[in-house]
């Protein structure tokens, strides 16, 4: 069995003043370097566009790894990307691992841990990182949660389906202060660029 992966990556970027998800980090760009951790563990990766899909996809260099959806209402916000993207999730993967490109430094090492819990049996519905008690992205939902997150309305948020299933959770505790890092405004960006350490 597989996990699919799914980034988020159709929105606006207001708050940055330009794609977030070709900001450089480490020497790629966000979406590549999740694009190329994903692939490591997750089979497929599916990418969510949707302002400036174009301009994004002809800007990355791993855009052969994954699979690219366009979500036409993306302006409804981010858990209308998500919707977009579970629907594309294959019927053979097991689960589906997510997170929104303001992520870029989440370790390899974080997924391949989420992923192999995922895969576990008895396999928990929902697998989450934790950074000294605080909880963080990618976040690693089981097949069997899909038809709840596709039931909700485009407006919703991906919480009131986990919030649901919380005595179902795996906490996984991670020594990765990036699963905690949303690099959503230039001074989030400036600051994961000098404090996230090399890998």
């Amino acid at each position: 069995m597989k996990i699919a992966g799914l980034i988020l990556a159709a929105g606006t970027s207001t708050r940055m003043g330009r794609p977030k998800a070709l900001l450089e980090f480490q020497g790629e760009t966000f979406l590549d370097r999740l694009i190329g951790i994903f692939a490591g563990h997750c089979d497929p990766v599916i990418v969510v566009l949707g302002h400036q899909a174009e301009l994004i996809q002809a800007g990355l260099r791993r855009a052969g790894q994954a699979t690219f959806v366009h979500n036409a209402d993306y302006l409804q916000g981010q858990f209308s990307s998500l919707q977009c993207g579970l629907r594309k999730v294959p019927p053979q993967a097991q689960g589906v691992l997510f997170t929104p490109v303001d992520y870029p430094g989440i370790r390899p090492s974080t997924v391949e841990r989420l992923v192999g819990q995922a895969l576990a049996r008895p396999a928990p519905l929902l697998v989450i990182p934790r950074y000294q008690g605080r909880r963080g992205h990618p976040v690693c939902c089981a097949r069997a949660l899909l038809p709840e997150f596709l039931a909700l309305p485009a407006d919703a948020q991906a919480r009131e389906v986990i919030h649901r299933h919380l005595e179902h959770t795996c906490y996984v505790e991670v020594e990765d202060p990036g699963i905690l890092k949303d690099v959503d405004d230039p001074e989030a960006y400036q600051k994961l660029i000098q404090v996230v350490p090399p890998q």
